[in-house]
Protein backbone atom coordinates (compact mmCIF):
# COMPACT_ATOMS: atom_id res chain seq x y z
CA UNK A 1 0.00 0.00 0.00
CA UNK A 2 0.91 3.84 -0.34
CA UNK A 3 -0.34 5.00 3.13
CA UNK A 4 -0.21 8.70 4.16
CA UNK A 5 -1.00 11.03 6.37
CA UNK A 6 -4.02 13.96 5.09
CA UNK A 7 -5.80 16.83 6.71
CA UNK A 8 -9.85 17.44 5.43
CA UNK A 9 -12.22 19.29 7.27
CA UNK A 10 -9.46 20.18 10.39
CA UNK A 11 -8.70 16.71 11.20
CA UNK A 12 -5.66 15.01 10.30
CA UNK A 13 -6.55 11.30 9.11
CA UNK A 14 -4.31 7.66 7.70
CA UNK A 15 -5.35 7.11 4.34
CA UNK A 16 -3.96 4.80 0.95
CA UNK A 17 -3.21 5.92 -2.26
CA UNK A 18 -5.43 4.78 -4.90
CA UNK A 19 -6.18 5.52 -8.53
CA UNK A 20 -2.43 6.45 -9.17
CA UNK A 21 -2.22 8.66 -6.54
CA UNK A 22 -4.90 10.98 -7.43
CA UNK A 23 -7.55 9.71 -4.42
CA UNK A 24 -7.09 8.87 -0.58
CA UNK A 25 -8.84 6.38 1.13
CA UNK A 26 -9.93 7.50 4.45
CA UNK A 27 -9.09 3.91 6.45
CA UNK A 28 -11.05 4.43 9.91
CA UNK A 29 -13.85 5.78 7.73
CA UNK A 30 -14.09 2.65 5.55
CA UNK A 31 -13.76 0.56 7.82
CA UNK A 32 -16.52 1.73 9.35
CA UNK A 33 -18.63 1.87 6.15
CA UNK A 34 -17.73 -2.25 6.06
CA UNK A 35 -18.02 -3.26 9.10
CA UNK A 36 -19.89 -0.39 11.32
CA UNK A 37 -17.39 -0.46 14.25
CA UNK A 38 -14.62 1.73 15.30
CA UNK A 39 -10.95 1.07 14.38
CA UNK A 40 -8.70 2.64 16.84
CA UNK A 41 -5.60 1.13 15.12
CA UNK A 42 -6.87 3.35 11.48
CA UNK A 43 -7.11 6.30 12.95
CA UNK A 44 -3.60 7.82 12.82
CA UNK A 45 -0.15 6.45 11.03
CA UNK A 46 1.78 5.48 14.17
CA UNK A 47 -1.56 3.60 16.05
CA UNK A 48 -1.20 1.43 12.33
CA UNK A 49 1.92 0.85 12.77
CA UNK A 50 2.01 -0.43 16.65
CA UNK A 51 -1.22 -2.62 15.28
CA UNK A 52 1.18 -4.74 13.68
CA UNK A 53 0.17 -7.20 10.73
CA UNK A 54 -3.43 -7.15 12.13
CA UNK A 55 -3.99 -3.47 11.48
CA UNK A 56 -2.36 -3.66 8.24
CA UNK A 57 -4.62 -6.02 6.98
CA UNK A 58 -7.32 -4.06 8.48
CA UNK A 59 -6.14 -1.03 6.11
CA UNK A 60 -5.70 -3.11 3.08
CA UNK A 61 -9.48 -4.46 3.57
CA UNK A 62 -10.76 -0.99 4.08
CA UNK A 63 -9.03 0.04 0.67
CA UNK A 64 -10.47 -2.75 -1.13
CA UNK A 65 -14.31 -2.46 0.10
CA UNK A 66 -14.14 1.38 0.02
CA UNK A 67 -16.90 3.18 -1.23
CA UNK A 68 -16.92 7.01 -2.62
CA UNK A 69 -18.38 8.34 0.69
CA UNK A 70 -14.74 7.15 2.13
CA UNK A 71 -12.50 8.49 -0.99
CA UNK A 72 -11.10 12.00 -1.38
CA UNK A 73 -9.72 13.78 -4.47
CA UNK A 74 -6.15 14.38 -3.30
CA UNK A 75 -6.53 17.84 -4.39
CA UNK A 76 -8.88 18.27 -2.36
CA UNK A 77 -6.80 17.92 0.85
CA UNK A 78 -3.89 18.84 2.46
CA UNK A 79 -0.92 16.36 2.63
CA UNK A 80 0.98 15.98 6.02
CA UNK A 81 4.02 14.29 6.84
CA UNK A 82 3.30 10.62 7.35
CA UNK A 83 3.89 10.23 11.23
CA UNK A 84 3.95 13.89 12.80
CA UNK A 85 5.60 13.96 14.92
CA UNK A 86 7.69 10.24 14.48
CA UNK A 87 8.80 9.08 17.94
CA UNK A 88 12.51 9.32 17.11
CA UNK A 89 14.28 10.67 13.52
CA UNK A 90 17.85 9.79 12.98
CA UNK A 91 19.54 10.70 9.74
CA UNK A 92 22.94 8.57 8.94
CA UNK A 93 25.35 8.96 6.33
CA UNK A 94 25.16 5.80 3.69
CA UNK A 95 26.79 7.55 0.37
CA UNK A 96 30.35 8.40 0.43
CA UNK A 97 30.02 10.11 -2.88
CA UNK A 98 28.05 13.26 -1.16
CA UNK A 99 30.27 13.15 1.51
CA UNK A 100 33.38 13.68 -0.76
CA UNK A 101 31.99 15.77 -3.26
CA UNK A 102 31.03 17.83 -0.21
CA UNK A 103 34.12 18.43 0.65
CA UNK A 104 35.75 19.05 -2.34
CA UNK A 105 33.18 21.92 -2.67
CA UNK A 106 33.73 23.64 0.87
CA UNK A 107 37.45 23.56 0.10
CA UNK A 108 36.73 24.89 -3.24
CA UNK A 109 34.49 28.09 -1.64
CA UNK A 110 37.01 28.40 1.11
CA UNK A 111 39.86 29.19 -1.41
CA UNK A 112 37.56 31.33 -3.61
CA UNK A 113 36.54 33.31 -0.33
CA UNK A 114 40.44 33.89 -0.01
CA UNK A 115 40.82 35.19 -3.39
CA UNK A 116 42.73 31.73 -4.70
CA UNK A 117 42.28 30.13 -7.69
CA UNK A 118 40.89 26.93 -7.31
CA UNK A 119 42.65 24.63 -10.51
CA UNK A 120 43.32 21.02 -9.20
CA UNK A 121 41.55 19.40 -5.97
CA UNK A 122 43.74 19.01 -3.89
CA UNK A 123 42.13 16.45 -1.71
CA UNK A 124 40.71 15.64 1.82
CA UNK A 125 42.33 17.18 4.70
CA UNK A 126 43.44 15.38 7.56
CA UNK A 127 40.42 15.99 9.43
CA UNK A 128 38.06 14.81 6.56
CA UNK A 129 39.87 11.53 5.86
CA UNK A 130 39.38 10.60 9.23
CA UNK A 131 35.82 10.87 8.83
CA UNK A 132 35.90 9.41 5.44
CA UNK A 133 37.76 6.41 7.60
CA UNK A 134 35.41 6.24 9.99
CA UNK A 135 32.72 6.38 7.38
CA UNK A 136 33.92 2.95 6.09
CA UNK A 137 34.46 1.40 9.63
CA UNK A 138 30.70 2.34 11.18
CA UNK A 139 27.56 4.11 10.42
CA UNK A 140 27.39 7.71 11.28
CA UNK A 141 23.96 9.62 12.63
CA UNK A 142 22.82 12.02 14.25
CA UNK A 143 19.03 12.72 15.57
CA UNK A 144 17.29 14.82 13.83
CA UNK A 145 14.73 17.20 15.25
CA UNK A 146 11.34 15.08 14.91
CA UNK A 147 8.94 18.11 15.62
CA UNK A 148 9.56 20.03 12.66
CA UNK A 149 8.36 17.63 9.94
CA UNK A 150 5.99 18.81 7.29
CA UNK A 151 4.60 16.92 4.40
CA UNK A 152 4.62 17.58 0.47
CA UNK A 153 3.32 20.84 -0.64
CA UNK A 154 3.55 22.37 2.60
CA UNK A 155 6.14 25.63 2.47
CA UNK A 156 9.46 25.27 4.22
CA UNK A 157 10.09 28.90 5.90
CA UNK A 158 13.34 30.30 5.56
CA UNK A 159 15.55 30.59 9.45
CA UNK A 160 15.96 34.14 10.16
CA UNK A 161 20.11 33.48 10.75
CA UNK A 162 20.69 31.63 7.30
CA UNK A 163 22.01 33.47 3.93
CA UNK A 164 22.81 30.26 2.22
CA UNK A 165 20.12 27.28 2.40
CA UNK A 166 20.00 24.08 0.56
CA UNK A 167 18.66 20.70 0.17
CA UNK A 168 19.29 17.38 0.76
CA UNK A 169 18.13 14.34 -1.57
CA UNK A 170 17.36 11.14 0.81
CA UNK A 171 15.12 8.56 1.61
CA UNK A 172 14.50 6.51 4.61
CA UNK A 173 12.39 3.70 6.32
CA UNK A 174 9.81 3.71 8.92
CA UNK A 175 10.27 1.08 11.38
CA UNK A 176 7.74 -1.96 11.55
CA UNK A 177 8.26 -3.12 15.75
CA UNK A 178 10.60 -2.84 18.37
CA UNK A 179 14.21 -3.67 17.77
CA UNK A 180 17.08 -4.38 20.17
CA UNK A 181 20.11 -6.19 19.32
CA UNK A 182 19.09 -6.83 15.78
CA UNK A 183 21.39 -9.38 13.41
CA UNK A 184 21.53 -7.49 10.07
CA UNK A 185 20.39 -10.48 8.11
CA UNK A 186 17.23 -10.41 9.93
CA UNK A 187 16.84 -6.60 9.74
CA UNK A 188 14.27 -6.15 6.70
CA UNK A 189 11.81 -7.78 8.95
CA UNK A 190 12.13 -4.53 10.67
CA UNK A 191 11.11 -2.13 7.94
CA UNK A 192 7.52 -1.06 7.80
CA UNK A 193 8.18 0.97 4.77
CA UNK A 194 9.93 3.68 2.49
CA UNK A 195 9.27 7.56 2.26
CA UNK A 196 11.00 10.48 0.56
CA UNK A 197 12.94 13.06 3.03
CA UNK A 198 14.56 16.17 2.17
CA UNK A 199 17.02 17.18 4.82
CA UNK A 200 16.97 21.16 4.45
CA UNK A 201 20.15 23.07 5.47
CA UNK A 202 21.57 25.80 6.88
CA UNK A 203 24.63 25.87 5.14
CA UNK A 204 26.41 28.86 6.92
CA UNK A 205 24.96 28.08 10.64
CA UNK A 206 26.32 24.43 10.01
CA UNK A 207 30.02 25.01 8.25
CA UNK A 208 30.69 27.30 11.88
CA UNK A 209 29.12 24.56 14.61
CA UNK A 210 30.50 21.30 13.15
CA UNK A 211 33.93 22.84 14.48
CA UNK A 212 32.54 22.17 18.13
CA UNK A 213 32.26 18.58 16.36
CA UNK A 214 29.04 17.98 17.91
CA UNK A 215 26.96 17.30 15.25
CA UNK A 216 24.21 19.23 13.31
CA UNK A 217 22.39 21.70 15.73
CA UNK A 218 20.67 25.07 13.78
CA UNK A 219 22.29 23.87 10.93
CA UNK A 220 19.22 21.79 11.01
CA UNK A 221 17.27 22.79 13.61
CA UNK A 222 14.04 24.95 13.13
CA UNK A 223 10.71 25.15 12.32
CA UNK A 224 9.47 23.09 9.10
CA UNK A 225 12.91 21.92 8.28
CA UNK A 226 12.37 18.15 7.98
CA UNK A 227 10.17 17.66 4.68
CA UNK A 228 8.93 14.14 3.92
CA UNK A 229 6.56 12.30 1.99
CA UNK A 230 4.10 12.16 0.35
CA UNK A 231 3.37 8.52 0.86
CA UNK A 232 4.74 5.74 3.14
CA UNK A 233 5.18 2.81 0.37
CA UNK A 234 5.38 -0.61 3.00
CA UNK A 235 8.09 -3.00 2.62
CA UNK A 236 5.74 -5.46 0.78
CA UNK A 237 5.32 -3.35 -2.05
CA UNK A 238 9.41 -2.17 -2.43
CA UNK A 239 10.93 -5.25 -3.47
CA UNK A 240 14.21 -3.78 -4.05
CA UNK A 241 15.08 -0.55 -1.83
CA UNK A 242 18.66 -0.60 -3.59
CA UNK A 243 17.18 -0.25 -7.31
CA UNK A 244 15.97 3.20 -7.01
CA UNK A 245 16.62 6.43 -9.03
CA UNK A 246 16.76 9.45 -7.51
CA UNK A 247 16.11 13.21 -8.57
CA UNK A 248 16.38 16.48 -7.06
CA UNK A 249 15.00 19.50 -9.60
CA UNK A 250 15.05 23.13 -8.53
CA UNK A 251 12.42 25.25 -10.38
CA UNK A 252 12.05 21.63 -12.65
CA UNK A 253 15.46 22.10 -13.96
CA UNK A 254 17.35 19.00 -12.86
CA UNK A 255 20.08 19.56 -10.35
CA UNK A 256 21.42 16.10 -9.40
CA UNK A 257 20.57 12.87 -9.54
CA UNK A 258 22.23 9.56 -7.85
CA UNK A 259 21.36 5.95 -7.04
CA UNK A 260 19.81 4.10 -3.92
CA UNK A 261 22.14 1.39 -4.61
CA UNK A 262 25.02 3.61 -4.12
CA UNK A 263 24.53 2.78 -0.22
CA UNK A 264 27.46 2.06 1.51
CA UNK A 265 25.28 1.27 4.38
CA UNK A 266 22.09 -0.07 3.67
CA UNK A 267 18.98 0.06 5.74
CA UNK A 268 19.36 -3.54 7.67
CA UNK A 269 23.15 -1.95 8.47
CA UNK A 270 22.02 0.87 9.88
CA UNK A 271 19.13 -1.19 11.95
CA UNK A 272 21.47 -3.43 13.22
CA UNK A 273 24.08 -1.02 14.29
CA UNK A 274 21.97 1.48 15.84
CA UNK A 275 19.90 -1.40 17.70
CA UNK A 276 22.70 -2.32 19.57
CA UNK A 277 22.55 -2.48 23.32
CA UNK A 278 19.04 0.30 22.22
CA UNK A 279 15.67 -0.65 22.07
CA UNK A 280 13.98 0.98 18.80
CA UNK A 281 10.59 1.82 18.71
CA UNK A 282 7.85 1.38 16.19
CA UNK A 283 7.57 4.23 14.03
CA UNK A 284 11.05 5.57 14.16
CA UNK A 285 12.57 6.81 10.99
CA UNK A 286 15.78 6.46 10.08
CA UNK A 287 16.96 8.43 6.83
CA UNK A 288 19.70 7.38 4.13
CA UNK A 289 21.57 10.41 4.22
CA UNK A 290 22.04 12.39 1.10
CA UNK A 291 22.71 10.75 -2.19
CA UNK A 292 25.76 11.46 -4.25
CA UNK A 293 25.07 14.66 -6.30
CA UNK A 294 21.83 15.44 -4.08
CA UNK A 295 22.19 18.78 -2.65
CA UNK A 296 23.71 22.59 -3.76
CA UNK A 297 26.84 22.53 -2.16
CA UNK A 298 28.28 19.66 -4.04
CA UNK A 299 27.54 21.44 -7.54
CA UNK A 300 27.71 25.07 -5.53
CA UNK A 301 24.47 26.17 -6.27
CA UNK A 302 21.99 27.59 -3.23
CA UNK A 303 18.32 27.89 -2.92
CA UNK A 304 16.47 31.27 -2.78
CA UNK A 305 13.74 32.78 -1.33
CA UNK A 306 11.05 31.36 -3.79
CA UNK A 307 12.23 28.23 -4.89
CA UNK A 308 10.51 25.21 -5.18
CA UNK A 309 12.44 21.96 -4.24
CA UNK A 310 11.21 18.74 -6.22
CA UNK A 311 12.50 15.52 -5.22
CA UNK A 312 12.10 12.26 -6.74
CA UNK A 313 12.85 8.57 -5.73
CA UNK A 314 11.52 5.87 -7.76
CA UNK A 315 8.46 3.68 -6.48
CA UNK A 316 7.44 6.48 -4.12
CA UNK A 317 6.42 9.69 -5.97
CA UNK A 318 7.34 13.23 -5.48
CA UNK A 319 8.48 15.05 -2.42
CA UNK A 320 7.69 18.57 -3.40
CA UNK A 321 7.63 22.12 -1.49
CA UNK A 322 8.69 25.78 -1.41
CA UNK A 323 11.12 27.22 0.83
CA UNK A 324 10.00 31.27 1.61
CA UNK A 325 11.63 33.58 3.34
CA UNK A 326 9.15 35.86 5.92
CA UNK A 327 8.34 39.09 5.24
Amino acid sequence: MRLVTFEAAGRKRAGAFIEGDTLIVDLAAAHMQRVGEHAPELADMLALIEGGDNALDKAAEAVRGATADAVFARSAVTLKAPIHPPPQMRDCSSFELHLRQCYSAARAMRARAKGVEVVEDTGPTDAEQRILDLFARQPIYYKANRFSVIGSEETVIWPSYSRTMDFELEYGCYLKKAAKDVPVDKARDYIFGYTIYNDFSARDAQATEMIGQLGPAKGKDFDTGNAMGPCIVTADEMPDPYALTMIARVNGEEWGRGHSSAMHWKFEDLIAFISRSETLHPGEFLGSGTVGNGCGLEAQRFLKSGDEVELEVEGIGVLRNRILKPL
